[in-house]
């Protein structure tokens, strides 16, 4: 058993490079773990080896040249510092605050997300939670599927779409922006809120999250997850927001406070909900199960096949590219990192 044990632990035995993957990214459990296969590369998969991680990495630690993680694989500092010929970081996430940016530029490691792939799905997504929490749309087809129209009567009505609403958007960057295009199609005033005012956009800027909230009858949170953003929706923005106030969240769940949130919409302190994210993931809060103002999906706002399709693209095209001694496809900066974009 021993022996096996070790044998599970080495890598193959050729002259190709290896890339580390942490966590299995949900691409595996769609398409198998051949989805970002390549020739010119080998992926070293410790979920798959009888040992620890620790002594996983520290096996292997002069093999690594590469590491593949997603927004549920945390790199750390400790992890970057066990690997000494690491040069390169590619995540198949928009979002980076999983990756410690500081460690890799102290290291000078290169670090390759998803670039804009998901923008546009994530902005469908959003777009149509708004819908769906002011048409009813979910809550209304449960109540047909359940038998009620004919036992109780007609459901209640929704409320119109868009028309002479105003909508705020946290965030415009990306998605933000693909948000905003969408919403132009609807009679709807829209403003935002970002780090800076951004000149060549026609919509009102906020410098103040609360302030937009006083001014909104919508808020979509498009914004990127940082120490800053960290429960940026609480009680305060909440109830700038109003009882006839919708809120829209296809960032990251702990930009919301998610305890605040779940009581304001318990009291119908707020009108509704649409939430793709969470704040602890897979959990969601039972209280919401309950909830016909609360439009939830799994975290699955940026996945279509198509998009999936180009991602793979993206990730072997950053690996092979680096190992070719080419520049990156989708290379993240390392100097100060905006909070206008989402991470997913």
């Amino acid at each position: 058993m021993a022996v096996a044990a070790e044998n599970q632990s080495q890598p193959p035995q050729n002259d190709l490079p290896y890339v580390l993957i942490l966590k299995p990214p949900t691409a595996f459990s769609i398409f198998g773990d051949h989805f970002f296969h390549s020739p010119k590369f080998q992926f070293l998969k410790p979920f798959e080896s009888p040992l620890p991680l620790p002594q996983f990495l520290l096996t292997h630690a002069q093999s690594v040249q590469a590491i593949l993680t997603s927004a549920s694989g945390s790199v750390t500092a400790d992890t970057i510092r066990l690997l000494p010929r690491l040069g390169l970081v590619v995540t198949t996430s928009q979002g980076i605050n999983h990756i410690d940016l500081s460690e890799c530029r102290r290291r000078g490691i290169a670090v390759a997300g998803a670039g804009t792939i998901f923008s546009t799905d994530c902005a469908d997504s959003a777009v149509g939670l708004l819908l769906d929490v002011l048409r009813k749309v979910s809550a209304a087809n449960r109540y047909v599927k359940q038998g009620l129209w004919s036992t109780q009567g007609n459901y209640p009505l929704g409320y119109k779409v868009l028309g002479g609403k105003q909508v705020g958007i946290v965030g415009l960057g990306s998605i933000g922006t693909e948000v905003a295009k969408r919403l132009e199609a609807f009679p709807c005033s829209i403003s935002y809120n970002s780090r800076s005012k951004k000149p060549s956009v026609p919509y009102t800027f906020y410098p103040n999250v609360v302030e937009l909230a006083v001014n909104c009858d919508a808020l979509i949170i498009c914004c990127a997850l940082t120490d800053e953003t960290h429960h940026l929706i609480g009680k305060e923005v909440l109830s700038a927001l109003g009882k006839d106030g919708v809120i829209i969240n296809i960032a990251r769940g702990p930009i919301i406070d998610e305890k605040e949130l779940v009581q304001c919409l318990i009291k119908r302190e707020i009108r509704g909900a649409g939430l793709d994210v969470f704040e602890h993931e897979p959990d969601v809060p039972v209280e919401l199960l309950a909830l016909d103002n609360v439009v939830m999906s799994p975290h699955n706002a940026v996945c279509t096949t198509e998009s999936l399709e180009e991602l793979r693209k993206t990730v072997v095209g950053n690996f092979e590219a680096f190992f070719s001694n080419e520049p990156l496809l989708t290379p993240v900066p390392l100097d100060d990192r905006p909070h206008s974009s989402v991470a997913r």
